[in-house]
C-alpha cells in the first residue's frame, strides 16, 4: 500500500508526526545577541508553522560556545538562558506541527578568522584547494576532550526538551565532527575512536546513548547520517547501512539522509556523480538501497520541490520527506500540495564552476530568502548569487565582531 503524503507517522518514542513533510534543517545563522535565538528567528519559524509541515527541524544548534560553524550560530549550552530557546519551540509548534532542534558540533570545520577551537579526530585540515586556508587547521582531540563533547550533546538535548521542543536531531553528516569521526579519510586515529567501523561510530553511538539517558522517553532523537561522503575512499553506503543497525538498540526514532562535505558538496545539488545532478531527490537512489535493510524509518532530504518527487519518495520505502531550499522559498509549500498546487516560483541553482564558491553562494541565496520571510517579506528566489555571497559576507563579518566579544566575556566569566 503506498503512503499517503498527508498521514500520520506514530514514532518509537510514541510521539506522533501529523504527516510525512519535514523541513530539514537549513543553518539560519541569524542569531541575535548573545548567540541566542531572537525575534527573526521566532518570525521565521512561524512562517514556516502555518505552511502545515508535520515536522521542523532547526538549523544547527551548536553544544559548545567555543566552537562554532558561523559566527551568528545559536548556542544552547549550560549557561544558556532558556527564555529564548522556550520562545523558539512555541513559534515552531504554533502551527500544530512538532519541532526538533538540530544540535551540532562543527569539529575542523571552523572557519579560521573564529576564535575558540578547531578539533577533529587527527590534525587533518579540509582540503578546498585554493580555498583551503578559509577554514582553521584542527588539533586531534584527546580522550578527554571527546568525553566532554558527548556530555555536551547530553546537555544540549536535556535543555532543549526543558525549552518545550519535541525532540533532537543529532548532526553526524555533512562534515561535521560526528560525521568527521565516521570517515575513515579524516579519522586516523589508532585508539579505540579510530580504524575500524565499529570504532569510528564510537563518538556517534556514544552522544546517542547520553543523549537518550538525559531525555524523557517521549522526547524523540534522531541522527542525520550521510547516505555517502562522496569522496573516493570514505564513509560510503555500505558503511550507512552497519551505522543504522548499530543505532537501532539505541531508541533512535528516525534515521535522516543526506550526502556530502564542504570537500565534496553533494547537500547543495553538487554532487560529485553527474548521475544525481540533473534530478530532484538527490540521494534517492541510496535511500532505496538503505531502506531496504534499515530497522529505522529514514527520512530524505536534498533537491525536493514538487509533490510528484516527494510521493516518489515515500514510495520507496522512505517515511519522512525532508525539504529545504523550496520552503526557503514557498514556506507554504505543504499546504499548496495538500490542494494540488505547486510551487509558483523556484530557485536556480548556483552553476559556477568553482565549486567550493557556487556551494557557498547557493547557502547565501537560501539564507537571503529566509532573512526576508523573517522580516514578513515574500521571498525573491531571482537574486543574483554574486549580489547574495557579498550581502552574506557583511553580515558575517558584523556577527563575527560581536561574537568574539560575546565569546571574550563568556570566557572571562567563567574563569577560563
Amino acid at each position: 500500500m503506498t503512503t499517503e503524503l498527508f498521514s500520520p507517522l506514530l514514532l518509537s518514542s510514541g510521539q506522533v508526526l501529523s504527516n510525512r513533510i519535514a523541513k530539514a534543517a537549513m543553518e539560519e545563522n541569524m542569531a541575535g545577541d548573545g548567540q541566542l535565538p531572537d525575534e527573526q528567528l521566532f518570525t521565521l519559524y512561524r512562517r514556516w508553522a502555518r505552511g502545515g509541515t508535520g515536522l521542523m527541524i532547526t538549523g544547527n544548534v551548536m553544544v559548545h560556545a567555543e566552537a562554532l560553524t558561523g559566527p551568528a550560530g545559536v548556542v544552547l549550552d549550560e549557561h544558556a538562558p532558556l527564555k529564548p530557546f522556550t520562545e523558539w519551540a512555541k513559534a515552531g509548534k504554533s502551527g500544530g506541527g512538532s519541532i526538533w532542534m538540530q544540535i551540532n558540533h562543527p569539529g575542523r570545520q571552523v572557519a579560521s578568522d573564529m576564535p575558540g577551537v578547531v578539533r577533529g579526530p587527527a590534525d587533518i585540515g579540509v582540503d578546498l584547494g585554493k580555498h583551503s586556508s578559509r577554514f582553521g587547521r584542527p588539533t586531534a582531540m584527546t580522550a578527554q576532550q571527546i568525553e566532554d563533547t558527548v556530555t555536551r550533546f547530553a546537555v544540549t538535548a536535556h535543555r532543549a526538551e526543558e525549552a518545550g521542543f519535541d525532540g533532537v536531531e543529532i548532526h553526524a553528516a555533512h562534515g561535521y565532527l560526528l560525521s568527521q569521526f565516521l570517515s575513515p579519510l579524516v579519522n586516523k586515529r589508532t585508539d579505540q575512536w579510530g580504524g575500524s567501523l565499529e570504532n569510528r561510530a564510537r563518538m556517534l553511538l556514544d552522544v546517542v546513548q547520553a543523549v537518550r539517558a538525559a531525555v524523557s522517553p517521549s522526547f524523540a532523537v534522531a541522527v542525520k547520517l550521510n547516505s555517502a561522503d562522496f569522496q573516493r575512499g570514505g564513509f560510503d553506503a555500505d558503511d550507512a547501512r552497519q551505522v543504522i543497525a548499530m543505532l537501532e538498540p539505541l531508541g533512535v526514532d528516525l534515521v535522516e539522509l543526506s550526502g556530502g562535505s564542504y570537500e565534496s558538496p553533494a547537500m547543495t545539488g553538487r554532487p560529485a556523480d553527474d548521475r544525481t545532478r540533473a534530478r530532484e531527490a538527490y540521494f534517492l537512489d541510496l535511500a532505496k538501497d538503505l531502506v531496504k535493510t534499515s530497522p529505522l524509518p529514514l527520512m530524505l532530504t536534498g533537491g525536493i520541490t514538487q509533490r510528484v518527487t516527494a510521493e516518489r519518495v515515500l514510495d520507496s520505502g522512505v517515511a519522512v520527506v525532508g525539504i529545504g531550499t523550496a520552503l526557503a522559498v514557498t514556506p507554504d509549500l505543504p499546504d499548496r500540495w495538500k490542494q494540488y498546487r505547486e510551487a509558483d516560483r523556484q530557485m536556480e541553482p548556483v552553476t559556477w564552476s568553482d565549486k567550493a564558491l557556487a556551494s557557498a553562494a547557493g547557502m547565501a541565496k537560501v539564507r537571503h530568502q529566509m532573512r526576508r520571510l523573517a522580516r514578513g517579506h515574500t521571498s525573491k528566489p531571482g537574486t543574483h548569487p554574486a549580489i547574495a555571497l557579498i550581502c552574506e559576507q557583511r553580515k558575517q563579518r558584523k556577527a563575527l565582531r560581536g561574537y568574539r566579544t560575546w565569546l571574550s566575556k563568556a570566557q572571562s566569566t567563567a574563569g577560563r
